[in-house]
């Protein structure tokens, strides 16, 4: 570990002018930052301690959704009255991640910003572009069971390790957040970037800029809602695939359809076409095959990771007749419903 210099602000405006250069980095739950930084992958020169902001606490926005202060944890955001009621997606999701100690102490922030867990990214002496641009990509002909088989690039082929992220996406969430040029929104879709040339950067965040809030739509998705998580054992492991599937069902035909995969590409992994081909249809296993078809257009494994594709087509399929019959997944009963 390299020493840094350490400031704990207590206002936003103090937090963005201590987060000056390019070697800086918040601080918030540390779940993942002081992994990190143990393993020797982040060497910032300056850490910026966010706890004392006031960015915690859950509230209602003007439009009737629900907005998730970037320091809530995620425990306080699973478990909220408001959450499992109106986006039990978003629950079940965080549920099924991580574990419940590491759960009370991460935050929405934190997890929207969490790093891949690639394991050249964590290995500081095998190649890795991420890492470091320039150097490779180890992964590619190395080992990649875990690596993505959507949207990945030549330069790299890791994946997003987030299950709430997954959540969100198929919610359309909003991202808020601070920076030295003001406050923007940025659509959830838009938030995290597949690799291209530039591996190095996870999302389309500016220098210096710090999440504040998610915004959550006033959409009715809790009727018909599953989270499928796909794993190599039932706790403590992030996705080879993931599923966020939701319906709207009306008079026996889909409404509306939101689909996020997780565990398969650089960013969570959503289509509008494969979304469009279920509105207005009848839910049956015909009208899943053509938007599976659809969400794994040009899927293309690395040899060890094969077998995410028909693994993924199914989850698709199963988590779809989950979300129609309105019978999701358990994530305390983690058998396959």
């Amino acid at each position: 570990m390299i020493r840094f210099d350490y400031h704990r602000p207590e206002e936003i405006e103090a937090a963005l002018q201590d987060a000056v250069g390019e070697r800086t980095a918040y601080l918030a739950g540390g779940t993942n930052l002081v992994d990190l930084l143990k393993e020797n992958v982040a060497r910032p020169t300056r850490i910026v301690d966010i706890n004392r902001l006031p960015l915690r606490g859950i509230a209602e926005t003007e439009d009737g959704g629900l907005r998730l202060g970037a320091l809530a944890t995620n425990s306080e955001t699973a478990y909220d009255e408001r959450v499992q009621r109106r986006y039990p997606l978003l629950s079940s999701a965080i549920l099924a991640g991580a574990s419940p100690q590491l759960r009370n102490a991460a935050t929405n922030g934190g997890n929207l910003n969490q790093r891949t867990r690639c394991y050249y990214f964590y290995d500081v002496a095998t190649p890795c572009n991420k890492r470091e641009p320039g150097q490779g990509c180890g992964a590619i002909g190395g080992v990649n069971r875990i690596h993505a088989i959507l949207g990945a690039s030549p330069s790299c082929i890791a994946t997003h390790p987030s299950d709430m992220c997954v959540a969100l996406a198929a919610l359309k969430a909003e991202v808020r957040v601070m920076g030295p040029g003001g406050e923007r929104v940025i659509p959830f879709a838009d938030y995290h970037r597949l690799p291209g040339d530039e591996p190095e950067r996870d999302s389309t965040l500016r220098p210096g800029e710090l999440v504040t809030a998610i915004d959550l739509p006033p959409e009715d998705f809790s009727a018909h809602h599953t989270y499928l998580k796909l794993r190599d054992r039932l706790s403590y492991a992030f996705a080879l695939v993931s599923v966020a599937a939701a319906l709207r069902i009306d008079g026996g035909r889909i409404a509306e359809a939101r689909i996020a995969l997780g565990g398969v590409a650089h960013k969570p992994w959503r289509r509008e076409d494969a979304e469009e081909v279920l509105r207005g249809s009848t839910a049956d296993a015909a009208a899943f095959e053509r938007a599976a078809d659809l969400l794994l257009d040009g899927a293309q494994g690395q040899g060890q990771n094969d077998f995410k594709i028909p693994l993924a087509r199914k989850a698709i399929l199963r988590a779809l007749a989950q979300a129609a019959a309105g019978t999701p997944q358990s994530q305390t009963d983690k058998r396959i419903a």
